[in-house]
């Protein structure tokens, strides 16, 4: 049974305050998985908002409608996922900066959108101007 009041065994050794390895806010290693962290929820939370939207408007449409055809869909899915990866590596709405802003307080400025996380070949290519 675990006691709730002692911290020693309720916390990993990595997480200890105590422990010469804990992580600070103003560690570079500490700082980087923080803004990668930041910035996956940030595309998981514009993904879920697209996949919404999708939603309502399948069932909004009409029987004969184009939108309710479920004809690649997963495609679809695909292609909002990686909208929603672009959108967060650009930080388009400040999700990551406002986690960031929370989780390192001594930082003047966050760390910047370009070399934070980087896109996949696919995307990369995807993002290319026409």
């Amino acid at each position: 049974m675990i006691n709730i009041n002692d911290s020693s065994s309720a916390l990993p050794s990595a997480l200890d305050d105590r422990s010469p390895a804990a992580a600070t806010p103003a560690d570079p290693r500490y700082a980087a998985k923080a803004t990668e962290a930041a910035v996956k929820f940030e595309a998981f939370f514009i993904s879920h908002m697209l996949r919404q939207m999708r939603s309502g408007t399948r069932e909004m449409a009409g029987e004969d409608s184009v939108f309710k055809d479920p004809i690649n869909s997963d495609m679809l899915e695909m292609a909002d996922n990686l909208v929603a990866d672009k959108m967060a590596g650009q930080r388009a709405f400040g999700i990551a900066d406002a986690i960031l802003r929370q989780l390192l307080p001594a930082a003047s400025a966050p760390v910047s959108a370009k070399g934070a996380v980087k896109t996949d070949n696919i995307a990369a290519a995807l993002n290319k101007s026409v």
